[in-house]
């Protein structure tokens, strides 16, 4: 039985968008009262929900946000992945979705679908958070009449509700650049901030909530603890030099994985089991997004990840526990041959269906053109299936150990100190555990950056890491080439405004205040 979920829990707190189709302003209702921590509870399970579910009504129904007409679209980490992911060498999509196609090839606008929900869902999340921290304060407490005894656990997730506020606008600064940043439910429009603002606030809540973060591996499952506070830190000073500020937070990536390291997670002994239906149990996990076939459903989130990578006429969807397949997502070649045994006998990583799929694409919107991914499974451990064929019980891995074992390595030899031996050894550890044995370790000699990069692609890939990845190593738009960016079937290089999305136009229109992203 899966450990539980806050998120279970009946979501009884409502929020409507219906006369929003711009930034989330509202909050509760006004006829609904915070009287104990029950409530309290109630509402931070809906916070953190509302990065995998899509509305009130799983798997669709009374949706979040309503800027769009497919509610399964709107789900957060169905869209943050397709940003991550689909402009990368890693993965493509075959649908015809207006706009769908443009973030394969580099050409998205302002006025694209999946970048507007992209934008407004992190807004939403930020949005909760603030009108959270509103009820929460003593002073809103004591005027509900909430039981004293009751303040501390409250107060607790006050600092969760900060977490994801943070999280949020990381989201935010990578994606978008300059954002408002909006710290209090507000009517108004707001202004726009540079990314140095956005950097440094969000560098400041973490250093402020850490002492009350509940401690690594002591919270309840599906919530944030001190670890997850110091991976989302030691990523947002990872990418401070080459993309956010221009300043060397290497030293403070190094420090962060040192806690992370020390906390007691250690590495899962089988790679695929961090992405089937019982990946809960795993002790490399440090962050994730709980799901549940049928407590949580949504049209997003893991259910997406493993349906869309299945299609064809060869690949048995039964083969991965669910009732069928979508036909969507695959990878290029140049992916591929970033790996010497695509078989997976070798680097167990490797995992690719080849039977009856190209290795080249010549259409994107075929889905036999480009090996099948099916990294993310419905069926467990044990080989048992998860307990709905439709929706998957697979949580998202938002943060995990392999990842602050590469974080450390990459900031190291960008000179933030810690050691090169052990840098060393954290990669072999994730060698080791992809090849068996020792076969696959590297000398000191091959541990160089473009080895890092190449080794998160084997390591991460569709784990949302690709885009930030390639842009912090300065090959995502002017340099590197894979198949189909710049709608070139061979590739070619882009402008460097695809660094970033732009703002949604309907935010400009709604928002004179805002000024549009470089290029755009």
């Amino acid at each position: 039985m899966k450990k539980i979920l806050i998120f279970i829990l009946p979501l009884f707190v409502t929020f409507s968008c219906a006369d929003l189709d711009v930034l989330p302003k509202t909050g509760t209702p006004a006829n609904f009262t915070f009287t104990d921590a029950a409530a309290y509870r109630g509402y931070i399970a809906k916070i953190y929900a509302s990065m995998s579910l899509t509305g009130q009504d799983g798997p669709a129904g009374q949706g979040d946000i309503s800027i769009i007409n497919d509610e399964g679209f709107t789900s957060y980490i169905r869209a943050y992945w397709k940003a991550q992911e689909l402009p990368t060498d890693e993965a493509v999509i075959a649908w015809n979705d207006a706009g769908i196609q443009d973030l394969n090839t580099h050409t998205w606008s302002s006025d694209n679908q999946f970048v507007r929900v992209l934008y407004y869902r992190i807004y939403y999340l930020i949005a909760l958070s603030n009108d959270f921290l509103r009820q929460s304060t003593v002073e809103s407490m004591a005027a509900n009449g909430v039981p004293t005894e009751d303040y501390a656990e409250i107060q607790q997730y006050r600092i969760e509700a900060r977490f994801l506020r943070a999280l949020g606008y990381w989201h935010a600064l990578d994606l978008f650049g300059n954002v408002p940043l909006i710290t209090t439910i507000r009517s108004d429009n707001p202004d726009q901030n540079t990314q140095e603002d956005i950097f440094n606030f969000i560098i400041s809540e973490l250093n402020d909530i850490e002492d009350d973060m509940v401690d690594a591996r002591a919270n309840e499952y599906g919530r944030a603890d001190k670890a997850a506070l110091w991976m989302l830190r030691a990523k947002v000073n990872l990418n401070a030099a080459e993309v956010y500020v221009g300043e060397d937070h290497y030293a403070e990536v190094i420090a962060d994985c040192e806690k992370i390291i020390a906390a007691g997670y250690t590495l899962e002994p089988e790679y695929s089991n961090l992405f089937n239906a019982d990946n809960h149990n795993s002790d490399e996990l440090i962050f994730t997004l709980p799901a549940d076939g049928v407590n949580s459903t949504s049209w997003g989130t893991t259910t997406f990840l493993v349906h869309a990578a299945v299609g064809g006429t060869v690949m048995a969807p039964a083969d991965y526990g669910i009732d069928g397949g979508w036909g969507g997502l695959r990878t290029t070649k140049v992916m591929v041959e970033k790996f010497d045994d695509i078989s997976g006998d070798t680097d167990s990583r490797a995992n690719f269906f080849t039977e009856g799929q190209a290795l080249e694409i010549e259409d994107l919107r075929v889905f036999e053109d480009g090996y099948a991914v099916p990294k993310y499974s419905n069926i467990t451990s044990t080989g048992a299936v998860g307990s709905n064929l439709t929706h998957v019980d697979t949580d998202y891995p938002m943060f995990r150990l392999g990842d602050a074992y590469l974080m450390y390595a990459e900031a190291n030899l960008r000179g933030g100190g810690g050691s090169r031996a052990t840098a060393l050894g954290y990669i072999n550890e994730l060698r080791e555990r992809a090849y068996g044995d020792a076969s696959g370790n590297i000398a000191d000699a091959d541990l160089t950056l473009d080895f890092i990069l190449d080794e998160r692609l084997r390591e991460m890939y569709w784990e949302a890491t690709r885009r930030i990845d390639l842009i912090r190593y300065g090959q995502f738009t002017t340099e590197g080439v894979w198949p189909w960016k710049g709608n070139v079937a061979a590739g070619t290089t882009t402008d460097a405004k695809y660094r970033l999305f732009p703002i949604p136009a309907f935010e400009l229109s709604a928002n004179p205040k805002i000024k549009q992203n470089d290029g755009y």
